[in-house]
């Protein structure tokens, strides 16, 4: 008895959290804006990207091995990416220091942001089920921050690579 009733109320706990859980992105539709605050701990508004493109990469957490790989590869590529007219910005649910230490521990030449309370991962729609983390999902943005690529469950050693080519290809088709 005390079983199905724990059962029950796990249950609908995953329904109350899926039903809380912002509707996908779709290309083509305006990006959330939102502040939150980097690395640094200075305050970034996604408005005041505005005039360019933007890459706002999505990882579970700071300092794990596939996170690890993802941001050494945005670090690899960032001059290419930057050429293109584009601006790197990864998030993830980490605290403000914890991403101080993952930028400095990884030498990293574009910025981190917090995002403690899950309000942009929720925003964005790459929340994990039942969990405090981001799925690995990368959206790039134009300069009217509408969403104009989304690629989900990205591979974290080539999602850079992947990002230089479809900036590419989207500026190519202006």
């Amino acid at each position: 008895m005390i079983m199905s009733m724990m059962l029950g109320m796990i249950f609908n706990m995953m329904l109350d959290s899926s039903k809380a859980q912002a509707a996908e992105l779709k290309i083509g539709e305006p990006a959330p804006v939102f502040s939150t605050l980097t690395q640094e701990g200075k305050t970034f508004d996604l408005a005041s990207q505005k005039g360019h493109y933007t890459v706002l990469f999505f990882y579970p957490k700071a300092g794990t091995p596939g996170c690890t790989k993802q941001v050494c590869a945005f670090r690899d590529n960032i001059k290419k990416i930057k050429d293109l007219g584009a601006e790197v910005y990864g998030i993830s649910a980490d605290t403000v220091e914890d991403q101080l230490d993952f930028h400095k521990k990884h030498n990293l030449a574009f910025t981190l942001l917090a995002d403690p309370d899950d309000k942009i991962i929720q925003a964005y729609g790459s929340k994990m089920p039942l969990l405090k983390m981001s799925k690995r999902w990368t959206f790039i943005l134009d300069e009217n921050l509408i969403v104009r690529a989304i690629e989900k469950d990205v591979d974290p050693s080539l999602d850079a690579q992947k990002v230089a080519e479809l900036i590419t290809q989207l500026k190519s088709k202006k």
